[in-house]
């Protein structure tokens, strides 16, 4: 009874996920599939407690209040700006919970084995009739735990696949955790929570992808010994290369790509969630784990797309640097006050506005959103327009909109809306740079060439909102603003903005 509760409970779960994620594709369902995905995650955990093997409640509630207390601090405290590092800080979590899950396997199948032979028998070993497997006593398999009973019941070949499970599990587990917590670092700057700042620049040691290739070779030697009964600490050597391995290659890939690091990470705890599912016998995590990580690695390929990245290359560290002398931008900035940018606004007929992270650190998008209600309602054309990796995150734009109550129709993805530029009026650029970048199509040296950009100088007259003359996360000079129609418009984002309402007709 118990089983088949938990059984039906997962399904349901399972159910809840899917359209969780499907509602997550448009933002009007967002709301709506967020909650989907709350209320199956109740059910999941509901299910696991009361199904067969729960146990040490008091131990479970304790350590769900405390996620739960902890999970809610994070959410009031955190900005919108400091997600994408939240996204990958929890993401090590989930690695670390992989590769801690991993041992407790392989320390119970030791475990189960001893038992086995002080009563003179192996585990996995059949009997007579070849097929069913050798039980233990009864008050010694009694006295062992829901998944140590699990084990004990297991033949040779399912202990071997079990052993393949658990290694995997820790390999991607180590992988997601140490890569995870350098994105956090690279991504949060000062970090608060690790005791040194990691640079955004892309940085690997001397040999490089020699590295990387080396300890990949080793984990599949030490796999092989673990196999074949070399012992368990060809595990704990396999589990210390792949946390190099994780560490070296988010360490080699440069702040430009960090967008698709985050994907990256995401997919890979699902595949570590899924190898824990597999590990342990529990089906609603190997469904999960395969969404998350499936739907990662699509998301993944889309931004590489969107940024002319090889997915590949991306995932080896292999950009972040230029491969020759990139071209010199000519002229100077010319600055413009708010008097001047309210003019031309004020002329305008069509309007585009282009929201970057610079708009998120600064909190803008508030001000933004009066901007724009003030402009429609003087009958101007406003619309937004967005780069698939504009922000940190995929959506993160959307999401701060959506959050200033700016009206869906308005906000367009940049392959809806990059014809209209060249018959706009004005576009203001609030705190973008390599997605407005010109160098992407003009030169061939550029660390992004080739990325496809919101052509934003086509339009008559460009307005940049920026705080200084510095260049943006991934330290690239931006052609664009020594443009002939482009004047800077100099200060903190939020402040700009809100003194440009009163001067709006």
């Amino acid at each position: 009874m118990e089983f088949g509760f938990t059984t039906a409970a997962y399904v349901v779960a399972a159910v809840l996920f899917i359209l969780s994620l499907g509602g997550l594709s448009g933002q009007e369902s967002a709301k709506r599939a967020v909650w989907y995905g709350i209320v199956g995650m109740a059910i999941a955990v509901l299910a696991t407690l009361i199904g067969p093997g729960a146990g040490l409640w008091w131990l479970s509630i304790i350590l769900i209040a405390a996620g739960g207390v902890v999970g809610y601090q994070l959410a009031t405290r955190v900005e919108m700006t400091q997600m994408p590092e939240l996204v990958a800080i929890m993401h090590s979590l989930v690695g670390l919970a992989a590769v801690f899950v991993g041992f407790n396997a392989d320390i119970m199948i030791n475990f189960i084995s001893d038992i086995y032979a002080q009563n003179g028998q192996v585990l996995g070993a059949v009997g007579p009739d070849g097929y069913t497997a050798i039980g233990l006593p009864k008050e010694v398999h009694d006295g062992l735990s829901s998944f140590g009973q699990l084990v004990a019941k297991k033949s040779s070949v399912e202990i071997s696949i079990l052993r393949v499970e658990l290694a995997l599990g820790i390999w991607i587990g180590a992988v997601t955790f140490t890569g995870s917590v350098v994105a956090y670092g690279k991504l949060s700057g000062n970090s608060s929570l690790l005791p040194f700042k990691i640079d955004t620049a892309a940085k690997k040691l001397p040999g490089g992808h020699i590295l990387n290739a080396a300890a990949a070779a080793l984990s599949v030697l030490f796999l092989v010994m673990y196999l074949s009964g070399a012992g368990s600490w060809t595990l704990i050597l396999l589990a210390i290369l792949a946390l190099f391995i994780g560490y070296h290659l988010i360490m080699g890939i440069g702040g430009a790509d960090m967008p698709v690091v985050v994907s990256m990470l995401n997919s890979y705890s699902g595949w570590a969630a899924a190898a824990i599912g597999f590990s342990l016998g529990n089906d609603l995590l190997i469904v999960v784990g395969a969404l998350v990580g499936s739907s990662g690695a699509i998301l993944s390929y889309i931004m590489c797309k969107a940024m002319n990245r090889s997915f590949v290359s991306v995932i080896l560290g292999g950009f972040g640097g230029s491969s020759g002398p990139q071209a010199a931008v000519e002229g100077e900035q010319i600055a413009i006050d708010a008097d001047g940018v309210a003019s031309a606004l004020n002329e305008a007929d069509s309007i585009i506005i282009v929201p970057g992270y610079g708009m998120a650190v600064a909190q803008a998008q508030q001000a933004v959103s009066e901007m724009t209600k003030k402009l429609r309602a003087a009958g101007k054309e406003v619309r937004f327009a967005i780069h698939p990796v504009a922000g940190r995150l995929p959506g993160h734009m959307n999401v701060l909109l959506a959050e200033a109550k700016v009206p869906y129709d308005i906000v367009l993805e940049m392959d809806e809306i990059n014809e209209d530029f060249p018959s706009t009026d004005v576009v203001i650029v609030i705190g973008s740079n390599d997605i407005v970048n010109p160098a992407a199509q003009d030169d061939p040296n550029s660390p992004i060439a080739g990325m496809p950009v919101l052509e934003v100088w086509k339009a008559k007259q460009v307005f940049v909102s920026k705080r200084g003359q510095g260049t943006g996360y991934s330290g690239i000079e931006n052609p664009l603003f020594y443009k002939d129609n482009t004047r800077m418009f100099y200060g903190d984002a939020k402040a700009s903005v809100d003194s440009l309402l009163p001067k709006l007709d």
